[in-house]
């Protein structure tokens, strides 16, 4: 991405636009967060049923009106016969809103998540799909047909290098209400620090993914997602299916 593409992109942010939107926020996009937080008091219990018989469990909890930290634990073969393949760990996550958004700034948020997507290579001591690591986000929502449209941008750093890859790298994206209960998302991750192709996964065209998602009410979803679109994973000519079930409760 150009500079000049990058700059465009920071000066559409300062749009006048809403304050917070009318919907629900997402706190992430498919893999890529936003600045959405949780309401302090609350927790919520993310399952996400992946490729491989893959399933893969993240609480977290909103401790306060800026910051919410969580856990995450899965494995693939989960469901099916023979051996589990569990992840190496159980992954982090944190993140802090800096700034709250207004009709003329974006919501900023910095955060760390150490949950990486997809199987785990031990040689390379990385996930199939990075972990986004440390990273910053804007935010910004917008009204289009009467719900909110909002527009997602990042920067982040893996911590996943020993492929010998370790660049900063980019994510953006949206999310557009169509009624009271659906919403669609979609992201493009430029992969910045996954496009050697020296033997790792990525092919050096990003990751491109969209979902959609079904409020069944404001405390409980089901998203579907198509993953990869841009067949970005060396040996893998398909895109991935994921399901996620995500529910949102108070203390």
């Amino acid at each position: 991405m150009k500079k000049s593409q990058i700059l465009g992109l920071l000066f559409f942010f300062l749009l006048p636009g809403l304050s917070g939107g009318q919907d629900i926020q997402p706190r992430k996009l498919v893999d890529c967060p936003t600045a959405g937080l949780l309401p302090k008091g609350s927790f919520d219990l993310e399952i996400r049923a992946y490729s491989g018989g893959g399933l893969l469990a993240q609480i977290s909890v909103g401790l306060t009106d800026r910051l919410a930290m969580g856990l995450s634990f899965g494995g693939r073969n989960i469901i099916g016969a023979g051996k589990i393949d569990w992840n190496p760990r159980p992954e982090a996550q944190i993140k802090y809103r800096l700034f709250e958004e207004s009709p003329f700034w974006p919501a900023v948020a910095i955060g760390f998540d150490s949950q990486g997507y997809g199987s785990y290579s031990e040689d390379l001591e990385r996930y199939e799909i990075k972990s986004k690591g440390a990273y910053g986000v804007l935010s910004k929502n917008y009204l289009l047909g009467g719900r909110s449209l909002g527009f997602h941008l990042g920067a982040n750093y893996s911590f996943e290098k020993k492929d010998g890859d370790d660049d900063l790298s980019l994510f953006l994206g949206l999310d557009k209400s169509l009624n009271e209960e659906l919403s669609v998302v979609a992201e493009y991750d430029l992969a910045l620090n996954d496009d050697r192709q020296n033997g790792a996964f990525g092919a050096g065209r990003g990751y491109l993914n969209l979902g959609l998602r079904w409020n069944i009410e404001r405390r409980f979803f089901f998203e579907l997602d198509i993953k990869n679109l841009t067949d970005n994973i060396e040996n893998i000519s398909a895109f991935d299916r994921e399901l996620r079930i995500v529910t949102l409760q108070f203390f």
